[in-house]
């Protein structure tokens, strides 16, 4: 696979796992001949939808990896969210027909686990990306 362009969406809500995941990503990207021409932070997963769509409407990219951290609180909002960024990414993927892997920990997961997890989402996450955009 050559000149695949690719955008990275990443939260910077629990900056500590999710700074690593970038890292990672890009290391992995680069590793897959992948050319990543976009990096866009937001401010926590609920927003990654929004900044898919604007990378969706611009047609410069051929796939995205969306990278987050939903850790488990004392209310079901962790659910909430995951359950949110998941579905719209999913939704938005198949509406314009754009390769986008989610990379997003959670819900339901500790801090500690987040940590461990970290690298492993973010390798995943290119890894799919790469092969949804060979279908």
């Amino acid at each position: 696979m050559v000149n695949k362009k690719i955008a990275i969406v990443c939260a910077d809500f629990n900056d500590e796992i999710t700074s690593v995941m970038l890292e990672t990503a890009l290391q992995r990207a680069k590793k897959q001949q992948l050319e990543v021409v976009k990096v866009i932070k937001v401010p926590g997963c609920f927003d990654i939808p929004y900044a898919l769509k604007k990378i969706i409407l611009d047609k410069s990219v051929d796939g995205i990896i969306t990278l987050g951290a939903v850790l488990q609180g004392d209310t079901d909002h962790d659910i909430i969210v995951a359950d949110h960024c998941a579905r719209k990414c999913s939704d938005l993927s198949v509406e314009y027909n754009i390769p986008i892997a989610l990379g997003v920990i959670g819900p339901r997961v500790s801090w500690e686990n987040a940590l461990k997890r970290r690298e492993e989402y973010a390798i995943r996450a290119v890894d799919a990306v790469k092969m949804l955009m060979e279908i």
